[in-house]
């Protein structure tokens, strides 16, 4: 692995080392269509601005993608995304 994938990986798990972004990870990329709207995965037991803080977050980590449709976002895990996953954690390591 190279010390930029290590980079990327490590923005990646950071961001999602925080119990509140995993669950509104799952939430998104096991929805229905593969996108959800924040007014369906805000209930997650933290108030509404903690919960655009950590989909900002997620978002940063380039794990989400978003789209405003009037009043409301929605979400989708980027596509690319869970593909790398997979193939990091399926890396054969150096040894």
């Amino acid at each position: 692995m190279s010390a930029a994938e290590a980079e990327t990986a490590a923005r990646m798990f950071k961001a999602l080392g925080d119990p509140v972004r995993l669950r509104l990870f799952s939430a998104v990329a096991s929805h229905e269509g593969g996108e959800a709207c924040v007014c369906d995965i805000s209930d997650v037991g933290v108030s509404q601005p903690t919960v655009s803080h950590h989909l900002k977050k997620l978002k940063e980590a380039g794990l989400l993608t978003s789209e405003r449709r009037g009043t409301w976002v929605y979400y989708r895990v980027e596509p690319s995304v869970l593909a790398a996953m997979g193939q990091l954690l399926a890396m054969p390591s150096a040894a």
